[in-house]
């Protein structure tokens, strides 16, 4: 049964608790459902997830899967996006919809061959970057593959603009 969210994102295995707190508080803000793939690197409790979520866990819909085929299980819909350094694809050049799901890796590695083997190519997405860097940080990366999401449908759900013309 596919959860509630206009998007998914997945985070495979993080690592890093300020990271997943900054991505849940994001999720509460732009309607996504978070998605997180054991082994974590922290404690759900843990004091830093906590104080980069600050009170907006409760505000988003968190899922914890045992692995990544349990989380796919459970979207069984959803369009799968690994977003990953050595894509070719730019996140930007896709025509993304309601109900698509973004994969990351963990913070450390990325995504294993086998995962990105599992989604496919095709649906490998990349940030483009300056050469010679390694990567954004992960909760930048989703936030910037969600805001693009959700921008592609214009902003569904958001609250109304305060910006005068």
């Amino acid at each position: 049964m596919m959860q509630t969210g206009l998007f998914h994102v997945i985070l495979f295995e993080p690592e890093i608790p300020p990271n997943t707190g900054n991505v849940i508080r994001l999720c509460a803000n732009t309607g996504a459902a978070l998605h997180l793939i054991k082994p974590l690197g922290f404690r759900l409790d843990d004091k830093s997830l906590q104080r980069s979520g600050l009170d907006y866990h409760d505000m988003a819909s968190v899922s914890v899967h045992a692995s990544l085929e349990h989380c796919l299980r459970a979207l069984p819909e959803a369009r799968v996006f690994a977003v990953e350094t050595g894509a070719s694809q730019r996140y930007s050049d896709v025509s993304l919809r309601a109900g698509d799901a973004f994969l990351f890796g963990p913070e450390t590695r990325g995504l294993p061959p086998q995962v990105l083997e599992r989604i496919g190519r095709q649906r490998c997405l990349c940030i483009p970057m300056r050469p010679n860097c390694r990567s954004l940080n992960l909760s930048n990366a989703v936030a910037v593959t969600i805001f693009e999401a959700w921008r592609q449908l214009g902003f569904q759900g958001s609250a109304p603009s305060t910006v005068s013309a």
